[in-house]
């Protein structure tokens, strides 16, 4: 989907296997789901060659989980876009990623993370023996970590329009001009903190309010001065 896949599994013994199996099947959710392929199935659903009913399983779970997110949200995400096509990649990303960490560890494997253009999902520790430390960007100088949290088995996904362009908007207002830069949240899961990271940037400054009232969830948000919001929890997890 036209986003750098990192993985990293520190346990011993690791096999190319365990590293294959992943990337195999995030290439083939790529090619199931990329906007960007116009071999891809939902690219066919766009062009009305496939109805989604009579599309493939995978498909189907997501068209429900993005339906299921829809009413949850109260609207704010909606993967039908304003010129009728489907996007399903806020969903997609998550969904995809704590995929493969099952595949992880199925295999066995207890101490890896799975990054997919920024949405990360930690198992056990780091090379170190400790929990793994995730740094969220500055939105305008890449480079830099503006805030760094850690946690056992974290999972937290970042929406934002520094890494893919302007490709957000609002469902119910059909705009795409926000006036917040960057929104992360900390999840149970990285499919449960990607999908509600993206409805909650759609919301604007509203959003780290939804993400305040969410169990089990927290956020972190900079608006276009630089400003940044927090639940109130989200210092448990920051170490600097």
């Amino acid at each position: 989907m036209g986003m750098t896949i990192t993985l990293e599994i520190v346990d011993p013994g690791v096999h190319d296997d365990s590293i294959n199996k992943v990337f195999e099947y995030l290439k083939c959710i790529d090619e199931k789901f990329s906007t960007y392929k116009e071999t891809s199935e939902i690219s066919a659903i766009n062009r009305g060659e496939i109805e989604i009913q009579n599309s493939s399983s995978d498909m189907e779970t997501i068209f429900y989980l993005a339906n299921e997110t829809k009413i949850e949200t109260n609207g704010y995400f909606d993967i039908k876009k304003p010129d009728g096509k489907f996007d399903p990649s806020g969903i997609v990303k998550g969904w995809a990623i704590y995929n493969a960490s099952q595949i992880l560890n199925y295999l066995g494997h207890k101490n890896f993370y799975i990054d997919l253009g920024g949405d990360i999902q930690t198992y056990g520790k780091n090379k170190k023996k400790e929990d793994w430390k995730l740094g969220i960007r500055d939105p305008w100088k890449h480079e830099n970590i503006v805030k760094t949290v850690s946690g056992k088995n974290l999972a937290m996904a970042t929406s934002g329009t520094y890494e893919r362009g302007n490709h957000i908007y609002n469902p119910k207002t059909k705009e795409n001009n926000f006036d917040i830069v960057s929104f992360s949240v900390i999840g149970p899961d990285i499919f449960e903190a990607d999908r509600f990271a993206t409805a909650a940037f759609a919301m604007g400054r509203e959003g780290i309010n939804f993400i305040e009232n969410l169990v089990g969830f927290e956020g972190y948000m900079i608006d276009n001065k630089g400003i940044a919001t927090e639940t109130s929890g989200f210092k448990n997890y920051v170490k600097y």
